[in-house]
């Protein structure tokens, strides 16, 4: 219904506008009879508040008309009939308008209300989807449901029953059945077909308001509870819990269908979270006794050697050590050394644990291959060794970041395992059709024979030939995570003799064209 206050706020100012026009017409222009002026403060009345108001502004046209402009002045009378029908032909275009108004206002409140509740929809949609757990997602899912509904709380409570159902997240005002379910409350029954879903009011079993000390949840008294299930698979998981101010009536059929959509997708994310976890826990435990023994019995040493040199280089940087700069200088870039010793070992175990698991996935891209190479080359520390780099601009499909790491561990053991006069080479070139091969050689000592089946096996130590190297034996994780990342990019790796007498290390990648329109645009 239209408020007096509001058909007034309308009609007035659209009846004054309407009156000067006509005054101005018939007074000042010399028009007989500008009565249909009123048409137009009719159909402004009828587009902002509908057929009331329209009505009332045909009726008040007709009368203020009358009144001022027709003979007798300032006199309801009417003599003549054709005021008669001027009046007529106003009612029924202020009817007519009214009603054409009132329709196309319901279609656009229609469609309005469809867009808000697919755009809540998809809201809710998106925020599952982008979830990295359903359990994180569940407060912003509260609060869009909160916002959409025009609840006072919203509530997210799992549980298998309504004793073991805690509260997950809570939007807008909490105190609303927090501290348990309400006594009574209306429940969204779903309904077979097409047959939209109704609310049932129900009270908690068990829980009777006159049964004594059976008090009512805090805020119970001054709000209406709205309860929807979260069920998946037959199993009840935890329900939605709304609340609204009293008097209030159920939830619009829109706002059901959002309530109702929200806890089906939960529901069926819950169950998938659930597999999701128990079949990673079955990999790890797996896993976990195979790598546990290895683990431990390799890196052991490993990590105490640059701690215990850390530990001796700090201890020299102390006041009363007596050493001057330059020996200060040295401790300090000891230090340095076994730190990025440090952190190259963890690397390597954190990407030998994600190789394990499965959990590497590449982001594959067309890249040129000397550019790659040649930032890495100049990034590895490689104590003055001089590193011959011959790789023409081929373009390969790889992810950038785990040839990096594939390179660098491969650059830092041809370092480490041969004598500082050895050469170290890093070759590229075409090996095929879609192939595109990257060869790192050294001068070394080499590993023997029977060894370079193995070599790529995690916590493989390899005792290099030749003596002088017997102290530099790695952890065996440097190669095995140069096989995993390699083959993560769908390239392939070996090892084999080197013809510069050490070893050589052979890897396979997809080449990649280059666009036409690259192409076309080069020098």
């Amino acid at each position: 219904m239209v408020s007096i206050a509001r058909l007034l706020a309308v009609a007035v100012p659209a009846l004054g506008a309407a009156t000067a026009l006509v005054w101005l017409l018939e007074d000042r222009l010399g028009f007989s009879d500008a009565s249909p002026v009123y048409l137009i403060a009719v159909v402004a009345a009828a587009l902002a508040s509908g057929t009331i108001a329209a009505i009332a502004t045909a009726v008040g046209g007709i009368a203020t008309y009358d009144y001022l402009f027709t003979e007798p002045y300032h006199t309801f009378a009417i003599s003549d009939p054709s005021e008669w029908l001027s009046l007529a032909v106003l009612l029924f275009v202020g009817l007519v308008v009214g009603q054409l108004a009132a329709l196309q206002r319901t279609q656009t409140l229609t469609a309005s209300a469809r867009e808000r509740e697919a755009r809540q929809l998809f809201a809710v949609s998106r925020a599952l989807a982008t979830r990295s757990s359903t359990h994180e997602a569940l407060p912003e899912i509260a609060e869009l449901l909160q916002a959409a509904t025009g609840m006072r709380s919203v509530r997210v409570a799992l549980g298998e029953d309504d004793a073991a159902e805690r509260d997950v997240a809570v939007a807008g005002d909490s105190d609303h059945g927090r501290a348990a379910s309400p006594i009574l409350y209306q429940a969204l029954r779903r309904m077979p077909g097409d047959e939209p879903a109704r609310w049932i009011r129900l009270h908690a079993a068990g829980r009777s308001p006159r049964i004594a000390g059976n008090l009512p949840s805090p805020g119970e008294h001054d709000a209406e509870f709205y309860r929807v299930r979260i069920e998946a698979a037959g199993e009840i998981l935890g329900s939605i819990w709304c609340a609204r101010d009293r008097p209030s009536s159920p939830p619009d059929r829109s706002s059901t269908r959002l309530l109702g959509a929200a806890a089906d997708q939960i529901g069926q994310l819950l169950v998938q979270d659930r597999l999701a976890g128990a079949a990673r826990q079955a990999e790890i435990a797996r896993q976990s006794d195979a790598l546990k023994s290895a683990l431990l019995q390799s890196v052991s040493h490993d990590l105490r050697t640059p701690l215990a040199a850390i530990r001796a280089a700090a201890g020299t940087l102390r006041p009363e050590s007596g050493l001057d700069d330059a020996g200060r200088a040295a401790s300090a870039a000891a230090i340095e050394r076994q730190v990025r010793r440090l952190d190259r070992l963890v690397a390597n175990l954190l990407d030998l644990g994600r190789i394990q698991a499965g959990a590497l996935q590449a982001d594959l891209d067309v890249f040129e291959l000397d550019d790659l190479v040649g930032q890495t080359v100049s990034r590895v520390g490689t104590h003055d060794r001089r590193v011959d780099v011959d790789v023409p601009p081929l373009a390969v499909r790889v992810d950038p970041v785990f040839l990096d790491a594939a390179l660098t561990n491969l650059l830092e053991n041809a370092v480490k395992f041969t004598g500082p006069e050895a050469p170290i080479h890093v070759t590229g070139a075409p090996a095929g059709d879609d192939i595109v091969r990257i060869v790192i050689e050294d001068g070394g000592p080499g590993v023997p024979e029977a060894m370079l089946e193995r070599i790529f096996e995690p916590f493989v130590r390899v005792r290099p030939l030749g003596r002088g190297t017997a102290g530099n034996r790695g952890t065996g994780l440097g190669l095995a995570v140069v096989h995993g990342l390699v083959e993560a990019m769908g390239g392939q790796v070996r090892a084999r003799r080197s013809r510069l007498g050490g070893l050589a290390i052979e890897i396979d990648l997809r080449a990649a064209e280059v666009p036409a329109e690259l192409s076309a645009g080069a020098p």
